[in-house]
């Protein structure tokens, strides 16, 4: 297998200073798959990837989106889902990328959606896992409004208060950590324009309009979502993670590489 190096990417993005922690895989005859992390995650929750036999030949990037991780970002209130997308243009550039599968969960994936949606031509393949596609996403985003705080600290507090008392799958183990990932002053940019983008972003007509491959992941505790038979009548792929809620990759990431992988040898490039 392909060595691998993790980088840090010193990027300027719409004015604003960036060292962006990378972890890259160079080598590859095959076409790259870049991964884009969910809010409250690190691209440590994709680097299993390196080590799956499935994936030998492909490429490999994963990225801390500004405002998570080991990445730096100089102006934190500049962050926002349209920057996050601008980021990820940025990154492809810098680490030369020019086509790729993408794999993007929840805010990754809606950031992955807005960068297909711009420039389709660059993509090969799509996996969304969980990523906003219509108002009912914003379960943890729209509390910036159903549970204000005029402090950011009060606020964050008060999330993960109650992401540990979800009874979704893998949610208090989230909330354990999601304060170490996450800078504060990130977070509200982040959910406001998560919500403004699902709530007036025609989200789900932008998905259903993209060229290529796609596939839908969702843990078998949202089967209640109410657009997943429009997108299965859409050509969409569907893959239901067993014993699994919005986070597959800590409850069962065994059925979520093997439904990427599968996905990604019937789209093989």
């Amino acid at each position: 297998m392909s060595e691998f190096t993790n980088d840090v990417l010193k990027l300027r993005v719409d004015g604003v200073d960036l060292d962006v922690a990378a972890t890259v895989r160079r080598g590859g005859a095959l076409s790259p798959v870049v991964f884009l992390h969910g809010f409250g995650s690190t691209k440590e929750d994709y680097t299993d990837f390196l080590h799956q036999p499935a994936f030998a030949g492909h490429p490999f990037l994963a990225y801390d989106a500004p405002g998570c991780g080991e990445t730096m970002c100089a102006d934190l209130s500049k962050i926002s889902i349209p920057f996050l997308a601008d980021t990820a243009r940025t990154v492809l550039e810098h680490v030369r990328i020019e086509r790729f599968h993408v794999v993007g969960h929840s805010m990754g994936g809606l950031t992955a959606l807005m960068l297909a949606h711009q420039e389709p031509d660059r993509v090969l393949s799509f996996v969304d896992i969980e990523g906003n596609l219509a108002p009912e996403d914003c379960f943890l985003s729209r509390q910036i409004t159903t549970h204000p705080a005029e402090e950011d600290e009060d606020f964050f507090d008060g999330l993960c208060a109650r992401a540990r008392r979800s009874t979704e799958f893998s949610s208090a183990l989230y909330a354990a950590s999601v304060r170490h990932k996450v800078r504060r002053e990130a977070v509200r940019g982040i959910f406001e324009s998560m919500v403004d983008l699902s709530d007036h972003g025609d989200l789900l007509t932008k998905f259903l309009a993209l060229p290529f491959p796609r596939m839908f992941m969702y843990g078998e505790q949202n089967a209640h979502l109410s657009y997943l038979p429009e997108l299965a009548a859409h050509g969409v792929e569907l893959a239901q993670i067993p014993r699994s809620g919005h986070w597959p990759m800590y409850a069962n990431p065994v059925a979520m590489w093997q439904r990427i992988a599968d996905f990604q040898h019937h789209n093989h490039t």
